[in-house]
């Protein structure tokens, strides 16, 4: 919709009004259309100042100007500084996610490794979230497989437990992994706890850069056995040396002289733009990872890395130097921020020589790369949508695309399952999950929980404009049951925009014979080797998928919530501990009375409790 002058005229009039009594302090201030969302957040070392310059739209761009026309009302944080006031605004904008705003869309932690030092055998692990438990963290990596792999290999040459504490406790005899030399075997007492401490030693030197040493350490030590004829043990110094040897060869884009920094490359074309992060941690490559922060047109790659940068640090751990490969605006804002945040110096380099410079280079080059994938998928994405409307003859290309499936066993824990797709592939910010909850539903029937879900997904939407994320289409696996179900939700809410078709498998339900139920009385069947079909299988499964993987988690949930809950004293701490010590529900349930009273927090009574109710005496 075109922003008329008068609505732009009347929204700045409206913006003028909150001038009158606004500080010059600097600040956050919010900017929130008819229905109470935020448009636009944004920072200023001098909030009236910064606000004034909203009431002349005229030197402002059509972006901004239809901003203006669809403000309603404002909203403002005063803050210390403006350094302050940048990281706030980054928080805000990636919580809200306004639509005017730069903003990231992947809003996972990055997956660390942790040395767990709760026990006296240290554990390594794999770790996200905040640094809560006592250990060391080695990160971030860019993603969780790089993690598995890495452990893998720091397992080879260190010889440190992965295993659970419940695990370890429970061991009477070493593991394959002992025996296969990928564990020292703390469990058993194959190893002293002064030699595990000097392993834990060795490897905190290795991920802090100390990797030459490490080597020539283990090769003096190799060599000594060797003369004194422990080839046994040789052996195994030998394999170790040769693991951490390969560690180090492995690195893809490596430079001892970056010891701790994160490498931003970014580029943009029409508009879509591509952030890539490299991470150096102790002279070490320990990945890369890809974004596609939302923008618009006519955002400048300065601006988009500005704002993806300060947003980028409100969760991740950030290192001592950052190397970008555009200027930026807040150069001298977000180093301050930065190093205010972390308690420590934080430089931001802009490199136009040496070995920094060709390092942004190689990131720039994957930038490209990943660039001109996401605009093939993107294409391609586009193609297969506009093959949708056209051999199924709806009113429009969607852009979103919702599909629902269930999952129960025999009728019992029932589970709907919400997919979303669209130009960008699958939305999973946007699934959700729906425990059917109507006991006037009878078990395994379909329809209901069908029904029900539907219902509870649109019972609030009264016209198609109170939801950004309406549907364009909705798929239902299932057929002309399951598709008459749907069409009854949408004329209920008279949702009439939205349109609907199921996929049904044949009476054999072999794959690649699926019905298309376009109505009650119209089907088709699209071509084996039709790329449409393989899309809306694609999508099918993907929902099929959630709904499994919800059901599972919904049982493994009535599992933990048990009969201990019965048993007065055993609160979700206590449950915590049980499940902790034995590894799981069925451990606890074999267990006898003189195990679970060795329990940490389990008196004497508690387990007689504990066990009379698990055994019914």
């Amino acid at each position: 919709m075109v922003a008329s002058q008068t609505s732009i005229e009347k929204g700045a009039k409206l913006i003028k009004k909150y001038t009158t009594d606004l500080t010059t302090r600097p600040g956050v201030y919010k900017m929130i259309d008819l229905n109470e969302k935020i448009l636009y957040i944004g920072k200023a070392k001098n909030l009236v100042k910064r606000v004034k310059s909203y009431t002349n739209p005229n030197k402002h761009s059509y972006r901004i100007k239809k901003m203006i026309s669809e403000t309603k009302s404002m909203q403002f944080t005063i803050t210390n500084s403006e350094a302050e006031a940048l990281l706030l605004e980054a928080n805000l904008i990636k919580k809200n996610k306004p639509r005017y705003n730069i903003a990231m869309r992947d809003d996972k932690s990055f997956p660390k490794i942790l040395v767990n030092k709760e026990h006296e055998f240290p554990r390594l692990m794999k770790y996200r979230g905040d640094n809560k438990i006592q250990g060391e963290y080695y990160g971030p990596f860019a993603s969780a497989g790089a993690v598995n792999r890495t452990i893998d290999t720091l397992q080879k040459a260190f010889l440190i437990r992965t295993c659970s504490d419940s695990v370890y406790m429970n061991r009477s005899r070493p593991c394959l992994l002992h025996q296969i030399n990928r564990c020292s075997a703390p469990c058993t007492g194959e190893i002293s706890k002064k030699n595990y401490d000097i392993l834990i030693k060795d490897l905190d030197g290795f991920m802090n850069g100390k990797g030459n040493y490490i080597k020539d350490k283990i090769f003096l030590d190799m060599e000594k056995q060797s003369k004194s004829f422990n080839y046994e043990n040789a052996a195994i110094l030998r394999d170790r040396l040769e693991t951490i040897t390969k560690i180090q060869s492995q690195q893809t884009i490596n430079n001892s002289k970056i010891s701790d920094a994160d490498i931003f490359g970014v580029m943009q074309l029409n508009n879509i733009a591509c952030v890539q992060v490299f991470f150096f941690r102790a002279g070490q490559n320990w990945g890369n990872r890809e974004y596609f922060p939302i923008i618009n047109k006519i955002d400048s790659i300065e601006m988009i890395l500005d704002s993806f940068i300060a947003q980028f640090y409100t969760t991740h751990p950030c290192p001592s130097n950052i190397i970008i490969s555009t200027k930026i605006p807040s150069h001298n804002l977000l180093e301050k921020a930065l190093s205010e945040k972390n308690s420590r110096k934080v430089v931001i380099t802009f490199p136009h020589k040496g070995e920094k410079f060709k390092l942004i280079q190689k990131v720039l080059m994957n930038t490209e790369q990943a660039l001109k994938r996401k605009m093939n998928l993107l294409h391609d994405q586009k193609t297969l949508l506009e093959e949708l409307k056209n051999k199924l003859s709806l009113r429009k290309i969607p852009k979103r695309i919702e599909i629902y499936d269930n999952s129960h066993i025999q009728g019992s824990l029932p589970v709907g399952a919400m997919v979303v797709a669209g130009v960008d592939g699958f939305e999973k910010k946007h699934y959700r999950k729906f425990n059917i909850k109507s006991e006037l539903i009878e078990k395994g029937d379909d329809y209901g929980m069908m029904r029900e879900m539907l219902e509870r997904r649109f019972a609030k939407i009264s016209e198609i404009e109170a939801d950004e994320n309406i549907p364009d289409l909705l798929v239902i696996d299932g057929g002309l049951g399951q598709l008459n179900v749907a069409l009854e939700i949408i004329k209920k809410n008279k949702l009439n925009d939205i349109e609907v078709i199921s996929i049904s498998k044949d009476k054999n339900r072999r794959f690649g014979n699926e019905k298309i139920h376009l109505g009650k009385s119209k089907t088709i069947i699209l071509e084996k080797n039709d790329p449409l079909l393989y899309f809306l299988q694609r999508i099918r499964d993907e929902a099929h998928r959630f709904a499994i993987g919800s059901h599972r988690h919904r049982r493994t949930m009535q599992l933990k919530n048990s009969k201990l809950d019965d048993i007065e004293g055993i609160g979700s701490k206590r449950k915590q501990q049980l499940i902790k010590y034995f590894g799981s529900m069925k451990s606890i349930q074999e267990a006898d009375y003189n195990d679970i009273v060795q329990v940490p927090g389990i008196n004497e009574k508690l387990a007689r409790d504990i066990f009379s109710l698990l055994h019914n005496e």
